[in-house]
């Protein structure tokens, strides 16, 4: 997540590229929180003192996430000058398509649903119904699905924010 605030004075202005309306935002008590861009947006959080007319300035922690930070301002910048974004990076394709995976399995599980009916709802009927059920590796596929979306969802989540990087 970028943090932005008001540019300090010592700065000269310039026009800001900048068009994000606080008004679309979720208030909270730090301010309004949002994301820019459609298909990997950007989150933003604007600090609750920065004005609507205000010259904008990010705040860069330095810290753990500055990689993670840096590479977002970028995608940002990309997004208002209008250029091509490079998408994010912190999960591939697989770990995309096996994330939806999970979060179909847990909504089915959240709604009582077996095992087998979720393995129908996300393989089709007919690949179930091809091999026996007890042994069947599409069961087991469904049975890590759930476990892996209920670890996600006790908090596990938050690594998905970050890349992952040697010690």
């Amino acid at each position: 997540m970028l943090i932005l605030g008001t540019a300090p004075d010592f700065l000269r202005p310039s026009p800001s590229a900048l068009s994000v309306d606080i008004a679309d935002g979720i208030r909270g008590p730090e301010g309004a929180y949002g994301i820019c861009g459609a298909r990997d947006g950007v989150q933003y959080l604007i600090l609750a003192e920065t004005s609507a007319d205000a010259q904008p300035a990010l705040i860069l922690p330095l810290d753990g996430d500055l990689p993670d930070r840096l590479e977002a301002i970028l995608r940002l910048w990309q997004m208002l000058a209008a250029k091509p974004v490079r998408r994010d990076s912190r999960m591939t394709p697989y770990q995309r398509r096996r994330f939806r995976l999970m979060m179909q399995a847990a909504d089915g599980n959240a709604n009582h649903a077996t095992y087998r009916e979720i393995a129908i709802a996300i393989y089709g009927e007919a690949r179930v119904r091809s091999e026996p059920w007890k042994t069947s590796a599409l069961r087991a596929s469904v049975i890590a699905l759930v476990r892996s979306a209920a670890a996600l969802i006790d908090g596990g989540y938050r690594d998905l924010l970050h890349h992952r990087r040697k010690p």
